[in-house]
Order: structure tokens, then C-alpha cells, then sequence
């Protein structure tokens, strides 16, 4: 297999993946991408091909805090701490890569979903710069309030324990206040949200559909244009049956797993 395109990687909490993040790991070794995965447990069933790495090579994780919010929440800022080290593009593991990356793109990210905000869940930003400084700052050193918070917010905040560690403060007021909402803001702060890609690039079905990925008589492609890269398949939004259950004959799940070779079956949670 030749991976002689840019490396990409992602961080996953837990000792299986489900077969979803299997496909979409394995869908960017396809297009010739490198793909790391970094871990704080022994995983046992990657796919073949992907190089699995401790997450302490990038940043110890916390796991009383991860137990406080939720397996995903310190990827917020795993993945630029990751991309300040190694380089590599950001991918979350429900991330179906649906075409390479060109080497050429320096800044990737785009909208999603129907109001356009920004998402992270793909991410390629220069390893240095004003960005990277704002970003990896707000975590490190965490304000009272994220700095885009209105009165609103800040009062709910209020009403959190004051025992809890701030972050998780935060995080229990507003779940997207470390990933999509920091992202969007630092963005515009630091004049790089003009660089953002359309929603078609990478994520081209809206989160609200989410479903369309299972329904064997779904047009997911009708949502695709010949800039389409990578398609978010949104597994934190799956409905439990999906996750437990294989996907349907002639769904896209069904059909990229056929393509792409994996096994439902055999990572069903």
C-alpha cells in the first residue's frame, strides 16, 4: 500500500473501536494517508495498517475529567497539541475519507451542520502562527468564561458546582464550548475564518440527518459536489440501534464497509 500522502491522526479513549470508526480509519490508508491513532488504552482491534501510538506521546490525559465530561471532550485539545508536534491533519475517528487530501491545502476546516458554524472534527492548521498560539492559550490557561460567552451563559454557569474543576464548569454549561464554539471563535480573532472551507468539503450531510447513513434508500451522495473529501458520519448522534445492530443492505454504511472492507459484525457495541 502506498502512504505517500500526508499523515492523519486522531486520539480514541477505550479498549474497542465500533465499526464505523474502523471504516473510517481504514477509508484514509485507501487514499494513501499515513494514519496514526493515539491511545491511553491498549486497543485491540485497528485496522491493519493504522499505527497505534500512546496518547502520552502528545499530552497525559486526564481520565477523572474525561469520566466527569465525556470520552470525547479532551480531544478539544488533543488535536491541535498533536498538530503542533507531528504535523498531521486531525480526523476524527467518524471521519469517512471520501477523497485524499491535496498537500497543497494548509488550512482545513469548514462548516457544518444547518447554521454554518465551524467544526473541528477535521482539522489542518499551520504547526505555528497566531491561530495555534490563541488556541492552545485558552486551554492552558482557561478564563472564568470562554470570551465569547454572553450574560446568558455566564449566569447558567453560575449555577454549576464550584467543586468541579472549572473545565468541566464549562464544559456542563455548554458541551461545544471547547470544541466548535473555542474554534470558531480563535478563528475569527485571529482573521483565518475567510480561509474556511465550504460545508460540502468536508462535512456535506447535515448532523440533523444523521440517519440518511443507514437508510438503504437514502441519497447520501445527492448531498455530495466534486469538492467532497471527507464525509462526517456523526456517531456521537447515532441512534443506539445503529450502534448495535449492522447497517441495513445498500445503506452507505453498508456499502462503504463493503467497499472499504470491514466487518460490522465483528465491532458492534
Amino acid at each position: 500500500m502506498d502512504l505517500s500522502r500526508r499523515p492523519v491522526a486522531s486520539l480514541w479513549i477505550g479498549e474497542r473501536l465500533q465499526y464505523l470508526n474502523q471504516l473510517c480509519l481504514k477509508s484514509h490508508l485507501r487514499h494513501g494517508h499515513p494514519v496514526t491513532l493515539y491511545c491511553t488504552d491498549e486497543l485491540q482491534n485497528a485496522p491493519e495498517g493504522v499505527e497505534v501510538r500512546p496518547a502520552s506521546e502528545i499530552m497525559e490525559i486526564d481520565m477523572k475529567i474525561v469520566e466527569e465530561t465525556s470520552a470525547s471532550f479532551l480531544s478539544n485539545v488533543f488535536r491541535y497539541k498533536m498538530i503542533q508536534k507531528t504535523g498531521a491533519v486531525w480526523i476524527d475517528c467518524d471521519a469517512f475519507c471520501h477523497a485524499p487530501f491535496p498537500d497543497e491545502w494548509e488550512h482545513i476546516y469548514a462548516g457544518h451542520g444547518m447554521r454554518g458554524a465551524l467544526n473541528c472534527g477535521v482539522v489542518g492548521i499551520p504547526q505555528t502562527g497566531e491561530l495555534m498560539d490563541q488556541l492552545l492559550d485558552y486551554y492552558d490557561n482557561l478564563p472564568d468564561f470562554p470570551p465569547w460567552w454572553n450574560d446568558r451563559q455566564k449566569r447558567r454557569m453560575g449555577r454549576q458546582d464550584e467543586k468541579l474543576p472549572l473545565a468541566v464548569r464549562i464544559y456542563k454549561t455548554e458541551r461545544t464550548a471547547f470544541g466548535p464554539q473555542a474554534f470558531t471563535h480563535f478563528c475569527r480573532a485571529t482573521g483565518n475564518i475567510d480561509r474556511a472551507m465550504t460545508s460540502d468539503v468536508l462535512y456535506p450531510v447535515p448532523f440533523q440527518l444523521n440517519d440518511i447513513f443507514y437508510d438503504p434508500h437514502g441519497r447520501v451522495e445527492g448531498w455530495f459536489t466534486d469538492d467532497t473529501v471527507s464525509v462526517h458520519l456523526y456517531t456521537n448522534g447515532t441512534k443506539p440501534w445503529w450502534r448495535k445492530n449492522p447497517p441495513l443492505e445498500n445503506s452507505y454504511a453498508w456499502r462503504m464497509c463493503q467497499e472499504v472492507g470491514i466487518t460490522p459484525e465483528d465491532a458492534l457495541e
